[in-house]
């Protein structure tokens, strides 16, 4: 696209390419994302997690220096975090970039780092969502692992999503199933988290995190019991979540 040639509203880009890229395949989708002018600048938000291992290695075999937002909570496993430094090291990824949340807030909000049990939803928000977002400003666009078969609201999931009027999200995995994970990962011999043969099909916060049985859902060990399936990134209660004041970010979850 022509430097002077102005980007269509937002809604129209998206449905435009949706349309373009309907019947491609995931490594289609996410080449021409991260080298379509229209689309914009990316960042891949990766948590590192169960099968994070997928869409990292797709980007290091398209564009090893696409910028790779990793959320660092302050309260994740020990594994997470050793588990990222050697994917980011084995994959040639040359643009991690950690995220935190501002000392100052959480010391203003969380210093005894015990929010997570009565507030899980301002908890994430003052990790995660006000972070991520603060990190998001600098491009037009994120990738995303989400899938249909996660359900939920990502059940009619598309491969390119406006967020907010703001942003393209990017799922380039949306139409994958759980064995499509697991044959690509086996199939080009990726490393797993090692929490994944523990019974975590699932991982997130080593405090709001528990292994799974058999016969439960792969998040049945997100904050159990809590009625909370979703951290804020994407949605809660089948509601997007975006935070308008990130200096303040427990008047977003108070209600």
């Amino acid at each position: 696209m022509p430097l002077d040639t102005p980007r269509l509203p937002l809604d129209e880009q998206v449905a435009a390419l949706n349309d373009r890229y309907r019947h491609h395949s995931a490594t289609d989708v996410l080449e021409h994302a991260l080298f379509d002018a229209a689309v914009g600048n990316l960042a891949l938000v990766s948590s590192f997690g169960a099968e994070s291992v997928v869409l990292l290695h797709l980007v290091s075999v398209i564009s090893p220096g696409t910028p790779v937002l990793f959320i660092d909570t302050r309260m994740l496993f020990d594994e997470t975090l050793a588990y990222q430094r050697d994917l980011a090291a084995s994959l040639n990824l040359t643009d991690i970039r950690i995220i935190r949340a501002d000392r100052r807030d959480i010391d203003r909000h969380d210093a005894d780092a015990t929010l997570n049990r009565s507030k899980p939803d301002a908890c994430c928000a003052l990790r995660k969502i006000v972070p991520l977002e603060r990190a998001l400003e600098h491009f037009d666009g994120w990738i995303t692992g989400r899938k249909r078969f996660q359900a939920g609201a990502r059940t009619n999931l598309e491969f390119f999503e406006n967020e907010d009027n703001r942003r393209i999200k990017v799922n380039p995995l949306a139409h994958w199933r759980a064995g499509d994970i697991e044959d690509y990962i086996a199939n080009n011999r990726l490393p797993r988290h090692p929490l994944v043969a523990k019974g975590y099909p699932s991982i997130g916060c080593a405090p709001c995190t528990s292994p799974v049985k058999g016969n439960e859902d792969p998040r049945a060990g997100r904050w159990r019991g809590s009625g909370k399936q979703e951290c804020g990134i994407h949605f809660s209660n089948g509601r997007l979540i975006r935070s308008t004041q990130p200096q303040d970010p427990l008047k977003e979850t108070a209600t």
